[in-house]
């Protein structure tokens, strides 16, 4: 994106300099021992002569723009190189106008008289430079931030995507494995888990570019999976979803966030029909609670630690929130804030 002059903020503090300037001016003229009849006109010319410095800089820096950027050390060279003889020709050519209205004569050559009106030039042309380069600072310090968050978001977007893509060949690779057992046991049940794998991979491919999702469609996926682990593993896997058809319509989630969730606890924990994994969601206030009971391992079970990680990782790009991760002797929980807007930047 190029990077342009802010005039319209230029112009507004040409004016103001003009005003401030012939205002003071005005005060100190008009305040002496001898009041000076044509003040006013003073005033006004002063007023105009610091109007034409400003814009006569505005109009310079929009040619030097053209060929050079705004923040190069050569459009700062070239711009005090032209304003400078440009400002003490202004004030020069403003000082017959000043003698004019005086009503005294006057000559060129009157040395006092014309270093007055050049150190005139020389001096408002540095108060208009360094006010003017506060502009251009303020503009640069807007356009840098503008081009980070465009940075961010990007390197953002990227990382989700990769981050999604970690869970899915996860995902597969344990799917195809229960699949290739099933087959050795029972035909219609293994039919009956790729019909539900089939369901949950076409859901995925369809959210695979969505940073975020609504979550009646998170739980979609998740009953997907879920059906598929009830094949495997009967009434020894229990799981209660809490939710109203509100809720479920109206907030939204990264997407892929809870099928990790439901993978890891039946990973990490045993469970049997007489002592099932209960694995509940619900919502309490503005956050969605995950949680289940511990019945861990004996044997240690090897783990990237992809799950939580990317979860946690993939929720701060899309809301700039933690996820909140609690567990005591009995249970273990993830709380997520819901997110209240799809296209919302958190």
């Amino acid at each position: 994106m190029e990077e342009k002059l802010p005039l319209q903020r230029l112009s507004r503090l040409t004016w103001l300099q003009a005003i401030i300037i012939g205002f003071i001016f005005y005060l100190v003229a008009s305040n002496s021992e001898k009041p000076d009849p044509h003040t006013v006109v003073y005033t006004v010319l002063t007023m105009s002569g610091v109007l034409l410095v400003g814009y006569s800089d505005i109009v310079l820096m929009i040619i030097i723009a053209k060929k050079n950027p705004t923040s190069s050390k050569r459009f700062s060279l070239l711009r005090l190189l032209l304003t400078y003889p440009v400002s003490i020709l202004i004030y020069l050519l403003l000082r017959p106008c000043f003698s004019y209205i005086s009503g005294k004569a006057w000559s060129f050559w009157d040395s006092g008289s014309f270093f007055a009106f050049v150190g005139s030039g020389i001096v408002i042309n540095s108060l208009i430079t360094v006010l003017h380069n506060s502009v251009l600072l303020y503009q640069r310090k807007l356009y840098n931030e503008l081009e980070l968050s465009k940075l961010k978001a990007a390197n953002a977007e990227a990382m989700n995507l990769v981050l999604k893509q970690q869970i899915q060949p996860h995902f597969l690779f344990n799917a195809l494995n229960t699949l290739k057992a099933l087959y050795h046991k029972d035909h219609s049940i293994a039919d009956t888990y790729i019909v539900h794998m089939a369901d949950f991979l076409r859901a995925s491919i369809s959210h695979h570019t969505a940073n975020v999702s609504i979550l009646e469609d998170e739980i979609k996926l998740l009953r997907d999976y879920l059906a598929m682990q009830q094949i495997r593993f009967g009434v020894a896997l229990d799981c209660t979803i809490n939710l109203t058809d509100e809720v479920l319509k109206s907030y939204f989630l990264p997407s892929f966030s809870l099928q990790p969730l439901l993978e890891n606890a039946i990973k990490h924990n045993n469970f049997t029909p007489e002592d099932p994994l209960h694995f509940s969601i619900y919502q309490l206030n503005d956050r969605l609670v995950i949680s289940n009971n511990i019945q861990k391992k004996k044997i240690r079970v090897e783990s990237t630690n992809s799950g939580l990680a990317n979860l946690a990782e993939r929720y701060r790009l899309c809301s700039g929130d933690d996820i909140i991760i609690a567990e005591d002797q009995n249970s273990f929980s993830v709380s997520i804030k819901l997110l209240s807007y799809e296209h919302s930047n958190y």
